[in-house]
């Protein structure tokens, strides 16, 4: 029944993702606040009314953010109770960078792919779990379990007001287990299921010395240089391949048990970059490197003008860094200890600081917990394969408003890939991976109305 129930909704699943992606609901435009508003009201709302939700708008408790929406469909307080996300918002859509002159805001089909801003994250994941409750009730009339949804349209601004509204509405979105879709699959042909997702922390560096740049013959040798201090300060926190070298910055052990989980796992896809196996932690797997231990990236860095260089010594020089980091590490040391660390080695002209954004925190769900054993054995029922398990993502989403707010297991179930361009021009959701996505969330769905919740 799951199989065929999957291929009667992709056709509807088509057509409800086209209307989501023809709303332009980019949450860092600010002219585009109505739109994010309109998603919510003239499209989800709506879509989950239809299946028997009862749904209601949420204010954001931060000043200027975008409102959430919760929704609810409890067929009966004893059965189990499942959470489910998602987030409406997309990134700018680079319309005039889309090849073929494509539009961001028209589903396309070319063979196996949709294309469109919002296809892979996050209007086509959770159009696919839509379409699965959709594909259940037609074929049962009752899904077995309760419902509830929480939409967020702040998403690709860090969620504001996200982790406020978990706290304040504890009660309504109190559940047994949380379920949603986001993020890529470990590889497009193989089935993901991961359990937590790696913090996120961003950090400037800065070595202002002096105003305006000096001729570099009048004065070269005598005017220290801002761009060769902060060079040697970087590198003083992240060696020549890739392995952080400040203890503070550094995960104490990778668990057993996510060792074991790993153990199989093989990062990597064959139309994404190759892997450089000589770069990162020394010891570590692959696997290990990017979703059990910690990374410093450089993201920017600039000293003079690099458009047009000329022959001066700069005044200035910045650098963009991030750690993402994993459970057990604590963010909040992080700036004091990069402060201990530059000092030490005689940097102390070099500022460091924390950017604004919301640091995304870092959580992880025992890999050997029931919920995750229930859900590997559905997923291997449904496809015959046993899914990859990965503890955590090695990006970063707001899983800890579930885990640690509201104390939920977590399990994301991603329908997207590694390479699907997300954030980029040509966004696009595979096909024949969103059909098997719609096979698996029917039958998770299925097998949740038949056992209930797992037993310890």
């Amino acid at each position: 029944m799951t199989s065929l129930s999957a291929a009667a909704t992709t056709d509807s699943l088509r057509t409800a993702l086209a209307r989501r992606l023809a709303i332009r609901s980019e949450s860092q435009i600010p002219g585009q606040a109505p739109e994010l508003m309109r998603y919510l009201t003239a499209e989800i709302g709506p879509s989950l009314a239809a299946l028997g939700f009862r749904w209601t708008i949420w204010d954001n408790p931060v000043a200027g953010a975008p409102p959430l929406l919760f929704a609810e469909r409890i067929e009966e307080p004893s059965l189990s109770t499942v959470l489910m996300y998602g987030h409406g918002d997309v990134v700018a859509g680079y319309d005039a960078q889309w090849r073929h002159a494509r539009s961001p805001w028209i589903l396309e089909q070319q063979g196996n792919r949709w294309y469109g801003r919002g296809s892979a994250d996050n209007k086509g994941q959770h159009s696919i779990n839509i379409a699965a409750i959709e594909a259940v009730l037609a074929a049962r009339g009752a899904l077995g379990c309760n419902v509830k949804w929480l939409f967020e349209m702040g998403e690709e601004v860090g969620s504001p007001g996200l982790r406020a509204i978990c706290e304040t509405h504890r009660s309504a979105l109190a559940a047994d287990v949380f379920i949603a879709s986001d993020g890529p699959r470990l590889r497009s042909d193989v089935p993901t299921l991961f359990l937590g997702s790696r913090g996120a922390f961003n950090f400037t560096l800065e070595c202002a010395l002096r105003e305006g740049a000096h001729h570099s013959g009048n004065w070269g040798g005598l005017l220290a240089n801002p761009g060769v201090i902060l060079a040697h300060a970087i590198a003083s926190l992240v060696d020549a391949h890739g392995a952080i070298t400040v203890p503070a910055l550094r995960p104490q052990e990778i668990p057993v048990a996510v060792r074991r989980a790993l153990a199989s796992i093989e990062p990597g896809e064959p139309n994404g970059p190759a892997i450089d196996h000589d770069w990162g932690e020394p010891g570590l797997t692959a696997a290990e490197r990017v979703f059990a231990w910690n990374t410093l990236e450089v993201l920017a860095f600039k000293t003079g003008n690099p458009e047009q260089p000329v022959n001066a010594i700069p005044a200035r020089a910045a650098a963009n860094l991030q750690v993402r980091f994993v459970a057990g590490c604590d963010h909040n040391t992080f700036i004091p200890a990069l402060r201990a660390h530059l000092d030490l080695l005689g940097f102390e002209r070099v500022q460091v600081k924390a950017d604004r954004s919301e640091v995304m925190a870092a959580t992880r769900l025992d890999p050997e917990n029931p919920w995750v054993t229930w859900a590997a054995q559905s997923i291997a029922r449904t496809t015959g394969r046993a899914p990859a398990i990965l503890p955590n993502l090695g990006g970063s989403l707001p899983n800890d408003c579930f885990a640690d707010v509201l104390g939920l297991p977590t399990l994301w179930v991603p329908h997207s890939y590694p390479a699907c361009s997300q954030h980029a021009p040509d966004e696009h959701l595979l096909i024949d991976v969103a059909h098997q996505g719609l096979q698996i969330m029917i039958g998770l769905f299925e097998d949740l109305a038949r056992t209930g919740k797992p037993v310890r």
